[in-house]
């Protein structure tokens, strides 16, 4: 059991103070009966400076001052790919809630490590995939659900853009888990695996920077009755970023920046199109924080959506195609 018992207002924590963990920080203040209580850096001035920005109550320049905090309910883990093991054990043996960044972890034995603490200690554990809890997408998992166009045929997705990042950008280090795979390609595995489940069979092709890791990474999935999912990830071009979902009696296809707050438009079998928009109104993250701030009040170990077994057949996934086109961290 978390240290959270019935008060009301739940005190959140953030390790790894980046451009995700403002993106983050600013719609926890968007989300009723919870707060930012305390930050954690390896930067005393980026503590500080985000304490004073989304006015959290205690700055810490240690993880492990923070992890050891009896005031802190949840934390989220925004450091990154290769820490994402070490830092949710950290909070874990603290009794503290882990909510963690995309991907889980580096492969799916250190993803096994955390849900085997999560599950001796009994406290919550979730992979931070907000794609999952948004209202387009979830709309999305619901027509396809109930075959409301008839069975999914082929489905294309893709993410891409003309990286402006330094060399020395954490998205091209090697040591940090670099490489577009992990960082942008995991949003069209899990329109995938979301949609499809896991693959029958698997290619993959990559070119990779003079750093090491994969600048391009396309895809092919193959599953029964000769459907397939053609997807891509790269740091070399602006895609549109879209998935479609083209089906036996129309197509449903999610606009471009699909993993974020967007637009879905059907196209029917004769043509016609029709956009629906979700009339978003924060950044998207208060979804995924909503959905876990619940699960801590039910007293919850585990996300009735993004699920320990989704995470685990991910990163499955992850690890196959790092298998295909030779990528080893």
């Amino acid at each position: 059991m978390t240290k959270l018992a019935s008060k009301k207002t739940i005190n959140w924590g953030i390790i790894g103070l980046g451009n995700i963990a403002n993106k983050f920080a600013q719609d926890l203040l968007a989300v009723e009966n919870c707060k930012l209580y305390a930050v954690a850096s390896r930067s005393e001035e980026k503590a500080n400076e985000f304490a004073q920005k989304y006015n959290a109550t205690t700055a810490y320049t240690n993880y492990e001052d923070l992890a050891k905090d009896a005031n802190i309910d949840a934390v989220y883990i925004a450091t990154p790919h290769v820490f994402h093991k070490a830092h949710s054990l950290l909070c874990l043996e603290h009794g503290i809630a882990v909510l963690c960044e995309k991907p889980f972890a580096m492969n799916a034995e250190e993803v096994s490590q955390m849900i085997t603490k999560s599950k001796e200690n009994n406290v919550l554990l979730m992979e931070a995939l907000w794609t999952y809890f948004l209202p387009h997408y979830q709309f999305v998992l619901n027509e396809l659900k109930n075959k409301i166009y008839g069975n999914v045929l082929k489905l294309e997705a893709d993410f891409g853009f003309k990286s402006e990042h330094s060399k020395s950008s954490r998205v091209w280090k090697k040591s940090l888990g670099g490489g577009s795979l992990l960082d942008i390609g995991i949003y069209p595995v899990f329109a995938a695996l979301s949609t499809l489940g896991k693959p029958n069979t698997i290619k993959a092709e990559a070119t990779f920077s003079n750093t090491k890791v994969d600048e391009n990474c396309s895809m092919v999935f193959n599953y029964d009755n000769n459907v397939s999912a053609f997807l891509k990830s790269t740091f070399l071009e602006q895609t549109k970023t879209e998935a479609i979902f083209y089906c036996e009696n129309g197509t449903i296809k999610v606009n471009t920046q699909f993993h974020c707050p967007t637009t879905v438009t059907i196209i029917d079998v004769n043509g016609k199109e029709k956009t629906l928009d979700f009339n978003y109104n924060t950044i998207g993250y208060s979804y995924e924080i909503r959905h876990f701030n619940q699960l801590l009040r039910d007293h919850k170990t585990e996300s009735d959506i993004m699920t320990f077994d989704f995470s685990e057949k991910l990163i499955q996934t992850l690890d196959a195609i790092r298998k295909e086109i030779n990528l080893e961290y």
